[in-house]
């Protein structure tokens, strides 16, 4: 058989294997490995594993998975998710859908720390929700909101969506964490106008919150924010200034987080280990993600694909933009099936190779991707963050969450669109970085 045949079998076997339950890391490390062997040899295949496990292990600039989950977890354990809940509820209880809103700035404030979008969703379930089930919001309008809002922390740096694709797309982490801010506080305020429309459309959906709150209070509540802003000037201005790198601004980021734990005295031995144990969880979750989709690139490279569609659909009579259409309804689909990590190591080998192909500004084309792994943590099936809230909130089935979360999935794809047509909106700050 030529390489080509065996690299659409190989997909192949990859997609019936994912079907019947395996964990894709091992998926695509077998299919690699058995696809390598093939068209070389079982002497030359054996040793890729190996090395590709090592070497993603013990790559000094992976150790900022790790740190940003911890930060992630330090910030819940120092208080400051329910601090940052508090003070927005302050200042935009008066608003349509006025905890709705507060809910999704806390989520941006709270992603300005945290890398992992299910712990957001967590932490901002178990405080928002009963807030909003004690006004009489509608249960859809509330969990929607929780499962959106958390999402951001995909985004918004430190962000291990942009790690993962920096990772795998050999781009500066560095600037693909700054790339993210702009976008990330246009969708924050996009989710904020869905909330504000619904509201408009349907008032029963969100009764206005009594109680009135003075110019004063409100001045007082921002010191819920200082310590977030804090934390997010010194790790991201560090990384934009060229100060530090990603790896040092997470140590310096999880360090600063420890010690407000500590002057706060709210470190125990029971979060503190939770904190180590869910950074250890992620990070070898990743790792291996990670390395299992080098090894299966390696065999795609071998197979020629990557160079056959990049041809392919560099000859097709169409504006390349039609092509990024596809791209993104390709991920639609995908974000029914597969987590956000998933898929972004199991589609990176066949896609970044077009998208370098067709022109596509490596960097931009990162904040795009990582908004469409954002859509998949709350589209069905496969909602990571669905399932999240409906272990949190055990009474609201997942279907009724899904709907709630639909608004939002159109509001991403208008981001999506808007930084297509204004891709500067995601290139102006990178293009200024110190380094």
């Amino acid at each position: 058989m030529n390489p080509v045949t065996v690299g659409i079998l190989g997909s192949i076997l990859l997609v019936f294997l994912l079907f019947l339950g395996m964990p894709i890391a091992f998926v695509m490390m077998l299919v690699g490995f058995l696809g390598i062997g093939y068209l070389t040899s079982i002497n030359a295949a054996l040793p890729v594993i190996a090395n590709t496990v090592y070497e993603t292990a013990s790559f000094y600039p992976y150790t900022i998975i790790p740190l940003f989950i911890l930060m992630g977890g330090f910030a819940g354990n120092a208080g400051i998710t329910r601090e940052l809940y508090q003070t927005f509820d302050k200042w935009f209880r008066r608003l349509p859908g006025g905890l709705g809103i507060a809910t999704i700035a806390s989520c941006a404030f709270f992603a300005a720390l945290s890398g992992s979008s299910v712990a957001a969703a967590a932490a901002m379930g178990n405080i928002a929700i009963p807030e909003m089930r004690r006004f009489k919001y509608a249960p859809k309008l509330a969990v929607g909101t929780v499962a959106a809002g958390g999402t951001l922390s995909f985004l918004i740096p430190p962000s291990l969506g942009f790690v993962v694709y920096g990772m795998l797309t050999e781009q500066s982490i560095g600037k693909l964490l700054i790339s993210g801010i702009v976008p990330g506080i246009f969708l924050s305020l996009a989710f904020i106008v869905v909330i504000i429309v619904q509201v408009k459309m349907d008032p029963g959906l969100a009764p206005a919150t009594p109680g009135e709150v003075s110019f004063k209070e409100k001045i007082l509540a921002l010191q819920g924010i200082w310590e977030t802003l804090l934390v997010f000037f010194i790790v991201m201005g560090g990384i934009y200034l060229g100060f530090i790198n990603p790896t040092e601004a997470g140590a310096i980021g999880a360090t600063a987080l420890l010690i407000l734990i500590l002057l706060k005295k709210r470190l125990t031995l029971k979060n503190l280990s939770a904190s180590l144990f869910e950074a250890a969880r992620i990070s070898v979750l990743v790792l291996f993600l990670v390395a299992g989709a080098s090894v299966f690139s390696y065999f795609l490279a071998l197979s020629t694909i990557p160079m056959a569609v990049s041809s392919w659909m560099a000859g097709l009579e169409v504006s390349r933009y039609v092509i990024l259409v596809i791209i993104i309804l390709i991920y639609l689909i995908l974000g029914c099936f597969l987590d956000a990590i998933s898929m972004m190591v199991l589609t990176m080998p066949v896609i970044f190779p077009v998208v370098k192909t067709l022109g596509f500004d490596p960097i931009w084309f990162g904040v795009i991707c990582v908004i469409m792994m954002e859509a998949g943590l709350i589209t069905p099936p496969v909602g990571l963050n669905v399932y999240t809230l409906a272990g949190v909130v055990k009474d609201v089935p997942m279907q009724t969450i899904f709907r709630g979360a639909a608004p939002f999935l159109i509001s991403m794809i208008a981001v999506v669109i808007l930084i297509t047509i204004f891709p500067k909106i995601a290139l102006f700050l990178p293009s200024m970085m110190g380094r």
